[in-house]
């Protein structure tokens, strides 16, 4: 007889997955890279994957988010399909923007997902349209904002946050704060507590560990569903780490941090080992039952990878179509 998986079950199962998926993605974009099948650098996610699953997992398909250049997360979190994925990182006509926006410019409006943003902060007007919208057409989405903990600097956000506040708009602003600004410490150049940036504007602030995904979905879902009756704008400051570099690019990275404070998060912090030590424990599943998850999960990276390297390039012609306006 199959053992039978209750609804919070099935949830867990599911974030545990989407987890490992981002993470299998992100190792395949890696090696894409160090093979020179890749133009251009990208920015891994790995080590955050608790901060975009455990949120977008309370969210529907109708609502909305905007991403950041680290957005590989947030975009497979909210319902990409990987070969699409490996597609726009490769330059290929099946990409989400046709190959023409790359790692930083993935968007997906069929899921919510109104796009990455290479420009540091560049989504948070967005977002903020996006809420305002929500709220004078009267619908019931709520739109997240993540961004990362040097967004903070950004003059626009606290524009924007002034506007959410004032307006009561059903927005969230995620800030991922993963210790480094780019190659900086982040207390090195942020004053202050960050959660006091957004009180300043009346704004109801939250610090949750963003390497626990349950913790940061059990905040996620009640916010939400405040946001959805009109009780927004949140925010919220979730601790996390990059297990990479700022990029790709970015291997000697001793000059600004050791490499036991890397390895310190890796082994006792890793959001996949976390839930999967709790789901065994919980007998939720088995640790040969999550070994097939990730298993599966590889393999269907690994064939979604061939499918992009076999994938074809947009036609030249299409050169500045998307580019200019067209006008009447």
């Amino acid at each position: 007889m199959a053992k039978k998986i209750n609804t919070n079950s099935e949830s867990y199962l599911k974030m545990y997955s989407q987890m490992v998926k981002i993470r299998s993605f992100e190792d395949q974009a890696n090696q894409l890279y160090l093979d020179a099948k890749m133009p251009g650098l990208t920015h891994m996610y790995s080590g955050e994957e608790a901060v975009a699953v455990g949120i977008c997992e309370a969210l529907t398909v109708k609502d909305k988010i905007t991403s950041t250049h680290r957005g590989h997360g947030h975009c497979v979190a909210k319902g990409a399909e990987l070969k699409q994925m490996f597609c726009e990182l490769l330059g290929k006509e099946e990409g989400y923007c046709r190959g023409k926006g790359g790692s930083m410019h993935i968007a997906d409006q069929s899921n919510g997902n109104l796009g990455a943003n290479a420009i540091v902060g560049g989504s948070m007007g967005i977002a903020t349209g996006s809420a305002l919208r929500a709220k004078l057409n009267g619908d019931s989405d709520v739109t997240v904002c993540f961004f990362g903990d040097g967004a903070t600097a950004q003059g626009l956000l606290y524009e924007v946050m002034n506007m959410a506040a004032l307006w009561n708009l059903p927005v969230i602003y995620a800030c991922e704060n993963n210790g480094y600004s780019e190659y900086t410490a982040t207390d090195e150049i942020a004053a202050g507590d960050i959660l006091d940036r957004a009180r300043a504007f009346g704004i109801e602030a939250h610090k949750v560990d963003g390497q626990d995904v349950l913790a940061v979905n059990k905040l996620a879902t009640d916010l939400v569903a405040r946001a959805r009756k009109g009780e927004g704008p949140f925010f919220i400051e979730l601790i996390t780490y990059r297990y990479h570099g700022h990029h790709v690019g970015d291997i000697n990275r001793t000059y600004y941090r050791s490499k036991e404070e890397e390895e310190d998060w890796k082994k006792n912090k890793d959001p996949i080992k976390i839930l999967g030590d709790w789901l065994v424990s919980e007998k939720i599943a088995s640790d040969d039952e999550l070994q097939i998850i990730r298993d599966d999960i590889a393999a269907e990276a690994h064939v979604a990878v061939q499918y992009a390297l076999e994938a074809s390039y947009p036609n030249s012609n299409e050169v500045d179509m998307h580019v200019y306006m067209e006008t009447t």
